[in-house]
């Protein structure tokens, strides 16, 4: 199993970066997870649009999936149009980004399904299992595995006792982690910070904990601090470029 990020920023890309944006790969079965702002030309450094078997969105916030329109665009249209592209996402979480083109532009390039909680997916080789988690719109957190290994993946999430049953004993947690230790009072039941993402990835025994969807234009070093504190295991921050293989 492969993981590689594509972009880790959150609300907007900085210079040069991207929002969250993330392929995983098995057994030459490629799945994108949360196309964000800017992750599709970094995608395309890597393979061709139509290389994609299938796409996961967390929830309906651009910076977790506006870049699929160009990728479903770059399918549709290119001379030989690739195959109907499976998305999985939360009811209604895709309204707005496959309204910005008219319906029968697209309406060939991908097949919608619902993501609901306790209720398993067979991906290609994954099995997904997904999470109702609190933010300001519905969100699903994401549990994949195969081979034998296990990826966990947060969206963006308030606290949750889900989170543990999410990562439990998880080869690698990716986490949202917007704030170092506090995060402010009018969104603390929807985001994390890093010191959360910690205490998760300790009480679920996770093996790796990787922070994503930091602030944009932020030093890592706070964030790997503040999870520092809670978290004794392997601990990164989400760079673009960072690939974790597993098994």
């Amino acid at each position: 199993m492969i993981f590689t990020v594509l972009g880790g920023c959150g609300a907007w890309p900085a210079a040069g970066q991207a929002c969250s944006g993330y392929v995983l790969e098995a057994e030459g079965f490629r799945v994108f997870i949360d196309p964000g702002y800017a992750t599709l030309p970094r995608l395309l450094e890597r393979m061709r649009a139509d290389e994609v078997d299938a796409v996961l969105v967390t929830h309906s916030h651009p910076d977790h999936c506006a870049d699929l329109n160009p990728l479903l665009r770059a399918r549709a249209l290119a001379d030989v149009p690739a195959p109907a592209l499976p998305v999985y996402a939360p009811p209604g979480a895709l309204d707005a980004v496959l309204a910005l083109d008219k319906r029968r532009m697209l309406a060939d390039s991908f097949v919608a399904h619902d993501l609901s909680a306790g209720v398993p997916y067979e991906i290609g080789p994954f099995r997904l299992d997904a999470f109702d988690l609190p933010h300001h719109v519905p969100n699903a957190g994401l549990r994949l595995s195969a081979g034998g290994r296990v990826i966990a993946y947060t969206g963006d999430t308030g606290p949750s006792a889900a989170l543990v049953a999410l990562a439990e004993e998880a080869d690698l947690l990716v986490a949202e982690a917007t704030y170092p230790e506090r995060v402010p009072d009018e969104d603390a039941p929807y985001l994390s910070s890093a010191l959360d993402a910690g205490r998760t990835a300790s009480s679920a025994g996770v093996a790796r904990l990787l922070l994503t969807h930091l602030w944009p234009d932020t030093p890592s070093e706070p964030a790997l601090a503040a999870a520092a504190k809670s978290y004794g295991g392997d601990l990164s921050v989400a760079a673009a470029g960072t690939t974790v293989r597993l098994g």
